[in-house]
């Protein structure tokens, strides 16, 4: 997301571009995850690099990053590391991503744009959400309960295993047990 450029960005970047460092910034560009409310994670870019962000394309221009690898503020940093991830196959992406060591909260701030956020899903591969309520599609021997949950029983109130995308949690006769999603169908 992008926005006019703040007095005090402008200073920052003395009017030019933090990627390229060579056109007139004209965007503030919020580097995500994070958002426009601090100066520290908005980058300032030209028309060019903007129009370049979204262009598999643009290869070439990208050749530029070999300087702002090298610049202090960290969400310029981060948004450098991300496209030159992004060309992680070509020789000049991976000598100038390798001609540097970056923090490593930088490297985690650029990498959470290439990560998928785990969905849990029943058996047929529906969806599941916190509360909702799953039918066991094949009977379970309950470990530590001593009993067996026959298929067919209705789990209400299911909650999602947060580290985990292939586990609920449900009730069955009042105790609180972890089932694999892939033996469950929403109902």
């Amino acid at each position: 997301m992008n926005t006019t450029i703040t007095r005090e960005l402008n200073e920052r970047c003395s009017g030019l571009c933090e990627l390229c460092n060579n056109e007139p910034a004209a965007s503030a560009y919020a580097v995500s995850p994070k958002n426009h409310d601090a100066i520290a994670n908005e980058v300032a870019l030209c028309d060019t690099c903007l129009a370049a962000l979204n262009d598999k394309g643009a290869a070439m221009h990208w050749q530029c990053l070999a300087g702002s690898i090298w610049n202090e503020t960290p969400s310029v940093q981060a948004l450098t590391y991300r496209l030159l991830h992004q060309f992680r196959e070509e020789a000049w992406a991976q000598e100038i991503a390798g001609s540097v060591e970056l923090d490593e909260a930088v490297v985690h701030w650029a990498m959470t744009a290439f990560e998928v956020k785990a969905v849990h899903q029943d058996s047929n591969g529906t969806p599941l959400e916190n509360g909702d309520t799953v039918v066991l599609t094949q009977g379970l021997n309950v470990k530590g309960a001593n009993f067996m949950a026959p298929k067919g029983t209705i789990v209400r109130k299911i909650r999602l295993v947060a580290d985990n995308a292939e586990q609920i949690e449900g009730k069955i006769n009042e105790q609180t047990i972890v089932i694999l999603t892939k033996f469950v169908r929403k109902s």
